[in-house]
């Protein structure tokens, strides 16, 4: 009876480890194919037709980047917590979440109305965390030197894009936006804080409202060639 017991405890254990490395497993993130709605797949999908999933993907891939994948969420995930979506997605944690912000210089001087140079441009997309708050003011200050000071402060005053305009200038619609694949090439400010995450993958908009894509950090940076400024607290 004492072995039956014996046994009984092992095989408990057994079947606990089995959950617990399955759970693992799900949780790990697909890379870098494409076809299906989680990042992975045999190509049906793909060979449906053009979606916005196979054409950043392309786009990815063109310029080097392999550790990526894409994953669709439910129609109420905007309505759950930072939790919540960690776990949906798969994020080592909630400050491995993070967002696309349309930002426009409303204090540009009146030749400035476009994004043709990164150092002064009319708008930037700006990649933080959702848990962190944005400080406008150190991406003015960032700016202002990054002009050696040549250009007045006074003319540099980041402010939130109107929604129209930031879907006109990304081809994105709120809560979809994303900086691979825009309409427009509007230089990319990452903030510093998602660039020494660990480990270095993190999560943003995949162009449609419930379609996500994670992506290796230094990938993303060797890709996009953002600027790193430190605009958050």
């Amino acid at each position: 009876m004492d072995s039956l017991r014996v046994l009984e405890r092992i095989q408990i254990r057994i079947l606990q480890r089995i959950a617990e490395l399955e759970h693992f497993c799900q949780a790990l993130p697909s890379f870098s194919n494409p076809s299906r709605e989680d990042g992975g797949g045999d190509g049906s999908s793909v060979a449906a037709g053009d979606t916005t999933e196979s054409r950043l993907s392309a786009i990815l891939r063109s310029t080097g980047v392999s550790k990526f994948t894409f994953r669709r969420v439910s129609a109420d995930y905007y309505d759950r917590s930072l939790e919540e979506r960690k776990e949906i997605l798969g994020a080592p944690s909630v400050h491995h979440l993070c967002k696309c912000i349309v930002m426009v210089n409303t204090q540009a001087s009146t030749n400035v109305t476009n994004c043709r140079d990164r150092n002064n441009s009319k708008y930037y997309i700006v990649v933080v965390q959702y848990i962190a708050r944005l400080n406008a003011e150190n991406i003015k200050n960032f700016l202002y030197a990054l002009n050696n000071q040549k250009i007045p402060k006074k003319r540099f005053n980041m402010r939130l894009a109107p929604e129209e305009e930031s879907v006109e200038l990304t081809g994105f619609v709120h809560n979809a936006v994303t900086c691979v694949g825009m309409k427009t090439d509007i230089p990319v400010i990452l903030d510093e804080a998602i660039a020494k995450l660990q480990p270095d993958f993190f999560w943003l908009g995949g162009g449609e409202v419930d379609l996500k894509l994670g992506i290796r950090t230094s990938e993303f940076i060797n890709s996009i060639k953002p600027l790193l400024v430190s605009c958050s607290s």
